[in-house]
């Protein structure tokens, strides 16, 4: 398995967001979804337009099967909405070309993720970036790694400092400092 990072720098996930936006809707709506709940991918691609039109998603985790329930941001509302209006009721989010109703696999997920990160000339990149992703700034942005935690399930703080690229940031910026 591939060890992959969060996307820091919130130029490079604009430059994502337009880039997606601009050549296919639902990939846009997927990229968002991962980076604004902190969703991992195998329940986002399980997502239906009833899902997205509420205020919160309430799932059973894949990996866990413990419930959750994730407030959708205000701030994402409208555009979830006007997608959503594009679907037919029960539809996935997001759906494949291949049959009906159906939506995309994993494997397609990271191809899609892959190519946009290519795009702003990223490595380190897969599924979990979504989730990473959010993490880390929702920790930057709250400083609170006790409900990133909870968030996220992890049993310490530690694992989530790590799961996030915190430790690594720390570690980095130590080195840059070191002398000798």
């Amino acid at each position: 398995m591939n060890f992959v990072e969060p996307i820091r720098d919130p130029d490079k996930i604009d430059k994502i967001k337009e880039y997606l936006k601009s050549r296919n809707k639902r990939n846009y709506i997927m990229f968002l979804l991962g980076i604004t709940t902190g969703l991992r991918i195998s329940d986002i691609l399980k997502l239906t337009k009833e899902d997205i039109l509420k205020s919160h998603i309430d799932i059973k985790e894949t990996k866990t099967t413990k419930r959750k329930r994730v407030k959708i941001p205000g701030y994402i509302k409208r555009e979830l909405t006007s997608y959503a209006k594009t679907l037919d009721e029960g539809d996935y989010v997001i759906q494949s070309r291949q049959g009906c109703n159906k939506a995309i696999d994993r494997s397609t997920a990271y191809r899609i993720l892959r190519e946009a990160a290519e795009y702003v000339n990223l490595t380190e990149i897969g599924t979990h970036t979504l989730r990473k992703t959010f993490g880390y700034h929702f920790y930057k942005q709250t400083n609170n790694i006790g409900m990133l935690q909870e968030l996220f399930n992890h049993s310490d703080q530690q694992t989530t400092k790590r799961y996030i690229g915190i430790n690594q940031d720390d570690l980095d910026q130590a080195m840059d400092k070191y002398r000798i």
